[in-house]
């Protein structure tokens, strides 16, 4: 197929997803005592956090090419009417996620790495935090219950599902394991939509072609 520029921007999903990984890797580097097993990534991007200022540098692409991959895949399922009405919604709640994830976490990152909530940012940060994993459920359900019966292309349906198992996973672990194991269950959450947001940007760039 004869890719154009938007076919293309669909790479920046896998450029956010490496982005990401690599600022959980590397920020607890500039955090000393940060456990990784038990605290939730977005400790290392509070405003005290000694990791604040490498996280920032090494997310910077995560938060960028996050936003612009949905956006893209949004414009391109709605103008070229790929596949069902259904499908689409789901595309467009999944865009709405990476947008309210982008610009609430911006404007309301925690204050204090592991401080208990009880600030008006803290609060504002886990409406936000409430607000995202919402959209995610419901944009992963709707996209994997639009493609899974679909014979030809129910590939992005899988890949919607095992997202969702992932997202469900988190919870789950947090409530059946001890505090000390709360920031590896938390990490299954943060990266599914992230890791799906990276598939649709691949089914993108090939035109969402079978």
């Amino acid at each position: 197929m004869k890719r154009k520029m938007i076919n293309w921007l669909g790479l920046t999903g896998l450029a956010a997803l490496i982005s990401y990984i690599a600022a959980m890797i590397f920020s607890p580097l500039a955090f000393p005592g940060y456990n990784w097993m038990e605290q939730a990534v977005s400790d290392l991007s509070a405003y005290s956090a000694p990791s604040k200022q490498l996280w920032d540098r090494i997310s910077a692409v995560y938060g960028t090419c996050s936003v612009v991959c949905a956006t893209c895949i949004a414009i391109f399922v709605s103008e070229n009417r790929i596949f069902s009405k259904l499908f689409r919604i789901g595309i467009y709640l999944f865009t709405a996620m990476n947008w309210v994830s982008k610009i609430g976490y911006g404007m309301f990152a925690l204050s204090d790495a592991g401080k208990e909530i009880s600030g008006s940012s803290e609060i504002m940060h886990m409406i936000v935090t409430v607000l995202v994993v919402l959209l995610s459920i419901a944009s992963l359900g709707v996209l994997a219950a639009a493609r899974c019966r679909d014979r030809k292309n129910k590939g992005i349906g899988i890949w919607a599902a095992a997202a969702l198992a992932m997202m469900f996973m988190g919870p789950i672990g947090m409530a059946s394991f001890p505090p000390q194991y709360f920031g590896i269950f938390e990490r299954f959450s943060t990266l599914a939509a992230v890791g799906y947001n990276a598939v649709l940007g691949v089914y993108l760039f090939n035109g969402f072609s079978s």
